[in-house]
């Protein structure tokens, strides 16, 4: 029998540098959804370590007939993890042997009434007896078996360490106040566009060089260029898209060798800022429409995306990607993720996926 998805679980590595235990409330998780572990496979990283734990339906009972009898309907879809698409192909997949359950000549009955959605669920509800830092998810098999993937990431405090327009704003002497406009916004409390026009009017007047002085001061998310190289090097596809600026994202984007980049551009009129921004505003709808052009272009199925993000403003791509990334993020975005990764290194990403 295959495995039918992977659960995956991360923590900050431990003093002696041993690998991480899986948490008891996981293995109950698992087991009370209807599966089984069916192998482990142990990673390490710069400060953190995990284990990706391949699971399968368990075994139920014995069942007097010579064919199989799969109990694999799903319920209606919880995030991203459609149970509907998984219990129409478990029907085939119990005459096939696909998709994690038996395909024939076996006299077991298997149990995960559930599916995917029902594991997620139950992985979820586990995490609230984790250690700090601690956390896990359920990733689908045909996700983490995908030829070509694409990774989406947000821009600043995900690819970055900071908040571009607020680096902006301290130009301007209107950092407190531009930070408060942006923290809100991020919660999900003000309109992103609507915040943003307001935040980037204060910056009215600055002088054009500003912007240079913000891109050199740029600093990347650790574990970000080792995120990006990892599968850049395995043949997938990466880009960024931001609710922030172009100007600052375009070397960015070139020296990270990026497949694609977009962001908002600000308005510069005879070398100064005028505080407005050319064109739509990025805004949440902006980044999932980015997600599923970009896997439209390179023939990638949108089950087969992993997205990346920390606020209010990622929520859409989150909720459309094979897998949703919340990283370090405002609760808003936590609830609608299939993963909430409180570590500071963006290159555990790699790891949920095997690369």
């Amino acid at each position: 029998m295959q495995t039918t998805a992977y659960v995956v679980h991360y923590s900050p590595a431990g003093p002696d540098g041993a690998p991480a235990a899986e948490p008891p409330a996981l293995l109950e998780a698992i087991a009370e959804a209807g599966f089984a572990v069916a192998s482990r496979e142990a990673f390490s990283g710069d400060g953190f370590c995990g284990a990706r734990l391949a699971v399968r339906p368990a075994e139920a009972r014995a069942a007097s007939s010579a064919q199989p009898q799969a109990s694999f309907a799903g319920p209606s879809p919880v995030g991203t993890l459609s149970a509907g698409t998984l219990a129409a192909g478990a029907l085939s997949a119990a005459a096939t042997g696909a998709d994690g359950l038996p395909g024939g000549g076996s006299a077991a009955t298997y149990r995960a009434p559930g599916g995917l959605a029902g594991l997620r669920a139950a992985v979820l509800g586990a995490k609230d007896s984790f250690d700090a830092g601690t956390g896990a998810c359920v990733v689908p098999s045909d996700l983490f078996h995908a030829p070509r993937m694409l990774l989406v990431l947000d821009v600043d405090s995900t690819l970055i360490r900071q908040e571009v327009v607020e680096m902006l704003a301290a130009h301007a002497g209107c950092e407190a106040e531009v930070t408060e406009v942006t923290e809100a916004a991020m919660r999900g409390e003000l309109d992103f566009a609507q915040s943003l026009h307001a935040r980037v009017a204060t910056l009215a007047g600055l002088e054009q060089e500003v912007i240079a002085a913000v891109r050199d001061a740029v600093e990347l998310t650790p574990g970000a260029s080792e995120l990006v190289g990892a599968f850049r090097a395995a043949g997938h596809a990466v880009g960024v898209v931001s609710g922030g600026f172009i100007q600052i994202l375009a070397p960015l984007a070139a020296e990270l060798r990026l497949d694609f980049a977009n962001a908002n551009e600000l308005g510069i009129e005879g070398g100064r800022l005028t505080g407005t921004v050319v064109g739509d505003v990025v805004d949440r709808a902006a980044k999932e429409a980015r997600l599923r052009e970009w896997a439209l272009s390179l023939g990638i199925p949108v089950a087969h995306t992993i997205a990346v993000g920390d606020g209010a403003n990622d929520l859409d791509m989150v909720r459309a990607a094979g897998l949703g990334v919340a990283f370090n993020a405002q609760p808003a975005l936590r609830r609608g993720a299939d993963a909430a990764i409180d570590l500071p290194r963006l290159d555990v990403i790699r790891h949920l996926v095997g690369i």
